[in-house]
């Protein structure tokens, strides 16, 4: 294993705190809970491809940060009514 490879399972640890957060707060707090558990799990991503050194990853990674982010903007265009 190299460096790549663990600091890429170490952000795979981060993740547990955002799920917390993103079940358990409120409707913001939820929503900013789901925003940081993307941009750590796009970081893990980037990491591990390079850790594996396969470039594939690289475009998996940035497809699903550009994703998530327009996901994001959904959510908040709909919670914006109750919120």
């Amino acid at each position: 294993m190299n460096e790549w490879l663990v600091a890429g399972a170490a952000m795979l640890v981060l993740l547990a705190p955002c799920g917390y957060i993103a079940m358990r707060g409120s409707t913001v707090d939820r929503l900013l809970g789901l925003e940081l558990g993307a941009v750590v799990t796009s970081m893990a991503m980037l990491l591990l491809a390079e850790g594996f050194d396969r470039s594939i990853y690289f475009d998996l990674a940035v497809v699903y940060t550009a994703l998530s982010f327009t996901g994001t903007l959904a959510i908040v265009r709909f919670l914006e009514r109750w919120v």
